[in-house]
């Protein structure tokens, strides 16, 4: 059996699917994350190429056709080329492509075909595909400067807010002892220094508590829901004028925040679906690796 992987390498994760020639999928794993950063591809290489170990290991294989890698952090070409140089020189597959993270979002939510793919999980950014065949990319410029409507935006936000409350500037809010008890910690003050130590990945995951209050009715998690929306409704109309104007388009969402069950997909989808020209949102959550695996099949005919 020919075997085929793809990689989508996050930055909280990396997810690894290996599957045959008809792209059902024999084995999966997840690990850890895998985004490029300048100067540490090598550990960006390791925690890819261990995730695709195990990934193969389910599927009782060793080896691959093609392996496509789609990386955040991999628009960036010296970056790119180092990474697809180490993954080759690893020798679990014939054939080695690495690509950027909305790439492979874009391929597994459209196909061939034209529209827009929205991702927010740890990082944001929107990617479009457009009738003519050309690409345009809106927001993924890193969570320094951008990544707005992002979980670490999110997060980011609620504990400003805090803060704010902590010290009479702002109004109370519940993401105060419900982000306390994430953290362990009792007390504004300690919250917020456990944040100053913890990675940009683990502040990222508190997303999940400010969208858990605004369900409750937390007015404040409530508004930095409404902002993140706001934030990434502003991705997609960044690129709906690239697109005839008398065409719906369709916008396929991607990445943890934007999942079936999320207050901010649920705003989100609010926002766009009043807007004219029409937007069409595509009901299924897409799976990057799954766009991966088409470009890996693509890599070796």
């Amino acid at each position: 059996m020919t075997l085929f992987a793809g990689v989508d390498a996050g930055a909280s994760q990396s997810t690894a699917f290996v599957a045959d020639e008809t792209l059902r999928v024999q084995g999966r794993a997840s690990g850890a994350a895998g985004a490029v950063r300048p100067g540490a591809v090598q550990e960006a290489s390791e925690a890819i190429l261990e995730t695709v170990r195990r990934a193969l290991s389910s599927a009782s294989a060793k080896r691959v056709r093609a392996l496509v890698v789609g990386a955040a952090g991999a628009g960036r070409e010296p970056e790119r080329r180092e990474l697809e140089r180490a993954l080759r020189a690893a020798g679990i597959a014939e054939a080695v492509r690495v690509t950027t993270d909305l790439e492979i979002a874009l391929v597994a939510g459209l196909g061939d075909g034209p529209g827009i793919v929205l991702l927010a999980g740890t990082g944001s950014g929107a990617y479009a595909r457009l009738p003519s065949g050309e690409t345009r990319r809106a927001g993924g410029h890193g969570w320094q400067f951008g990544d707005e409507g992002s979980g670490y935006w999110l997060a980011r936000a609620a504990l400003s807010a805090v803060a704010q409350a902590s010290d009479g500037r702002a109004p109370p809010t519940a993401l105060t002892g419900a982000l306390e008890q994430v953290a362990a910690v009792e007390g504004e003050n300690a919250l917020l220094q456990w944040a100053r130590q913890a990675s940009r990945e683990v502040v990222a995951d508190l997303a999940r508590v400010v969208q858990a209050a605004a369900a409750r009715g937390d007015d404040v998690a409530q508004r930095l829901v409404g902002q993140a929306a706001e934030a990434l409704a502003a991705h997609v109309r960044a690129l709906r004028p690239h697109f005839p104007d008398d065409a719906p388009v369709t916008v396929a969402l991607a990445g943890g925040l934007l999942r079936p069950d999320s207050p901010v997909r649920a705003a989100t989808v609010r926002l766009l679906q009043g807007d004219v020209p029409p937007i069409i949102i595509s009901p299924t959550l897409v799976e990057p690796p799954q766009g991966a695996l088409r470009l890996a099949l693509k890599l070796a005919t």
